[in-house]
């Protein structure tokens, strides 16, 4: 053993855990048609908007069962425009390293670090949103090596901005299947994301969790914007008309991409962690849709953070339904906010 890491307990291996906790038929079926209808948006052969939406972090089942439950209600009554794809983000990107990140490690946000209660978190949570709602959900790939705990579960998932430039994370996504999101980086270089989404639609052969694998690449590998940070650190948006055009041009200018696609995300930098801000960019994105028919063909769908309450609160707070990390929209503002673009939608 090194004496500078210690090994705290052996963790059980995705295929044990699929078969400590197994899914059920009905729960397999709910998977496979929802993941043909994303499938479909992001071809083309579906004109709906993708709307990815939920909490920063899933820190609490309790709570984020009653705002999925509360989702799958409003998305009864606006699925013939919007199609919703909930996040439940189990783990958090640290800048520092420091702080919460997410229940994959803190099962508990008020205890202490445990990896094997939270794999088993996270994959209960997944199970049991399927099953109150219908919802299938996206995560972060924040750990590429985790991704098969929960691959027989999630419906998407986006490598985020400082995960963008590496390598496994990019091989990984040409492997999962589902549609994979590949952020601009933090300094906001969309020749990165760029070639992350190329990676990412290629076949590729690796090293991953023991095995030396070879994957068919994912043909649904796309952008996302989120805005960036210059070197005097302010946020910088990139989701205006003329970005979006800019993407356009990009993907223009790789002719071998599939399926040329973009969700906005608008919180981040685009929205300077302004939440409230959320509400203006995401119709801003619907108007610059409804203004060209381009932008329109690329602009999948938009990613918003909300929870119950709205902003946010310190991890050590137990405010119910209050995100410990990013401000989030609260509910009354959500709800509101999805029948006003399921209104702008423009099929």
């Amino acid at each position: 053993m090194d004496k500078h890491m210690q090994y705290l307990q052996e963790l059980p291996t995705p295929e044990q855990l699929k078969e400590a906790f197994p899914l059920t038929e009905e729960i397999r079926r709910i998977k496979y048609e929802r993941d043909q209808q994303i499938e479909d948006i992001f071809t083309g052969k579906d004109d709906r908007l993708l709307l990815i939406i939920g909490p920063c972090s899933a820190d609490r089942e309790d709570a984020v069962l009653e705002y999925m439950e509360r989702l799958a209600k409003v998305q009864e009554k606006v699925k013939d425009r919007i199609f919703m794809i909930p996040r439940v983000y189990t783990n958090k990107p640290r800048t520092k390293g420091l702080g919460y990140k997410g229940m994959l490690h803190q099962p508990d946000p008020h205890g202490r670090e445990n990896m094997l209660k939270g794999i088993i978190a996270i994959r209960q949570l997944h199970t049991d949103v399927v099953k109150n709602t219908g919802f299938t959900c996206a995560e972060e790939m924040l750990y590429p090596e985790n991704h098969r705990y929960l691959s027989d579960l999630l419906s998407y998932v986006a490598v985020g901005a400082r995960s963008v430039e590496d390598q496994q994370h990019r091989m990984t996504a040409s492997g999962i299947g589902i549609p994979a999101g590949m952020k601009n980086p933090t300094g906001g270089d969309l020749s990165v994301m760029m070639n992350a989404i190329i990676a990412a639609q290629a076949s590729q052969e690796f090293v991953y969790r023991g095995w030396e694998v070879k994957t068919t690449g994912n043909p649904l590998a796309h952008a996302i914007l989120r805005g960036w940070v210059d070197k005097f650190g302010n946020s910088m948006p990139n989701y205006h008309y003329e970005d979006l055009m800019n993407l356009i041009e990009l993907y223009h200018a790789n002719p071998d991409l599939k399926n040329p696609a973009v969700i906005v995300d608008c919180n981040h930098c685009n929205s300077g962690k302004r939440y409230l801000e959320q509400i203006r960019i995401a119709k801003d994105v619907l108007h610059s849709c409804n203004l060209s028919d381009d932008i329109k063909g690329i602009v999948k769908g938009l990613m918003i953070e909300s929870y119950l309450l709205d902003g946010n609160q310190k991890p050590e707070d137990s405010e119910y339904g209050k995100s410990i990390t990013d401000a989030c929209l609260g509910w009354e503002k959500t709800e509101k906010l999805i029948y006003e673009l399921a209104d702008l939608v423009n099929l």
